[in-house]
């Protein structure tokens, strides 16, 4: 049946997602690349990683933040590539074009995806005829993605990476919970590797376990975002397409000198770039909910991996977790990093920070936000070492 027959009720959330962004782009700038693997990023002799692989060289199990030896043994034929960011940015704004054609509704979430809201009543049309438009429109610019169309952001990010490439995943109103029941946890945008684990040592494997858990269980295996992590595995997921008016954000960089290759120091400077952001926050009263981290390698390729937050933040140990979390999907062990970046965006007042499900932030956690301003006190009056966590004594993390 056509999907455009049974009129859209509610929302109408898209989520765009490149397919091998960089290294479509690479295909089409020389098609005598078409058809064959093509690895951007890296250098196949040195200590880089993959920034991004062509679905003919992931065939043979290579990924994005692999180190670049180990995709060489992987797939000795490919074809290696210098990243050209400077072009790839081109394409990105040709496709936020596309989607500024659609709808003015739009966030973009990376260079190579963006959320639209194309809610009927907005744009004039079925939202499944919009979302075939745009997909045919990218594909006329020489390069493809895979769409998610669903009643919320969660869902609808969840879905265009259920077909891939050049997929339209269409999760009509009142679905939502059927078609997430059979996926795995890790599935679901902010359930990050250590959750995931947690999870599945409990027997929670999948979206509909943890959909069905109470709220006790919830926050002793999730912590404060329990609740809205049931919710949003059922569906339930009311944020809005946040149109940006400008980015912003607070970060903190550190270029080594020598390229770091411990996970122990590695995590300890991002630990320490945290707590400088978080400071950072509080001396300008905000808070964010957007959470990026940034590693840029000895070859100077460079990864970011970001975490959308259920509620606003400029808590340190908050920040530094999801920072923590963030690493795995962008540094393998033994791989050289040459500078880190910690930065929080999407600003809320923090006085009037509510949960998703309208719950008033809880008097712990006013009570954390009182001692972090007093330890900020006193270190802005005697120095930065005047009080260290017990994470970095030594300048060691502790687990």
């Amino acid at each position: 049946m056509d999907e455009t027959s049974t009129p859209w009720t509610g929302r109408a959330i898209l989520h765009l997602d490149m397919d091998a962004f960089f290294a479509a782009v690479e295909q089409l700038d020389n098609p005598a690349l078409r058809g064959m693997p093509v690895i951007v990023g890296g250098d196949p002799a040195g200590r880089g990683v993959v920034s991004t692989a062509s679905y003919e060289a992931r065939a043979f199990g290579v990924r994005s933040a692999m180190p670049a030896s180990r995709a060489a043994s992987l797939c000795p034929g490919a074809i290696w590539v210098k990243p050209r960011f400077g072009r790839y940015a081109e394409l990105s704004e040709a496709v936020r074009r596309i989607l500024e054609a659609e709808t003015p509704y739009l966030e973009p979430a990376s260079i190579d995806e963006a959320y639209a809201d194309i809610t009927p009543g907005r744009t004039g049309s079925h939202p499944v005829v919009v979302a075939r438009r745009i997909q045919t429109a990218v594909e006329r610019l020489g390069v493809t993605c895979s769409i998610g169309l669903a009643t919320s952001k969660t869902v609808a990010k969840i879905a265009s990476d259920h077909v891939k490439p050049r997929g339209l995943t269409i999760v009509a109103p009142g679905t939502e919970s059927a078609f997430l029941a059979q996926l795995p946890v890790r599935a679901l945008p902010g359930i990050g590797a250590v959750s995931a684990e947690r999870l599945e040592r409990a027997g929670v494997t999948t979206l509909g376990v943890l959909g069905a858990l109470d709220q006790l269980t919830a926050g002793e295996l999730l912590g404060s975002h329990g609740s809205t992590m049931v919710a949003r595995a059922t569906g339930v997921d009311d944020r809005p397409v946040a149109v940006r008016q400008g980015a912003k954000s607070v970060s903190n960089e550190r270029t080594f000198a020598v390229d770091v290759r411990e996970a122990a120091e590695i995590r300890s400077a991002i630990i320490a770039l945290a707590r400088k952001v978080s400071a950072r926050l509080r001396r300008k009263t905000s808070a964010g909910r957007t959470v990026t981290l940034k590693v840029r390698y000895s070859d100077f390729t460079t990864r970011t991996a970001q975490r959308t937050l259920p509620v606003a933040t400029a808590d340190a140990d908050e920040i530094v977790a999801t920072a923590l979390d963030l690493l795995s999907g962008v540094w393998s062990p033994g791989v050289g990093i040459r500078l880190l970046g910690v930065a929080v965006s999407g600003f809320e007042t923090p006085s009037t920070q509510l949960d998703l499900l309208g719950e008033v932030v809880h008097h712990e956690s006013r009570e954390r936000e009182r001692l972090a301003r007093s330890i900020e006190s006193v270190k802005e009056r005697f120095g930065e070492d005047a009080i260290r966590s017990g994470r970095t004594i030594g300048g060691r993390p502790t687990p």
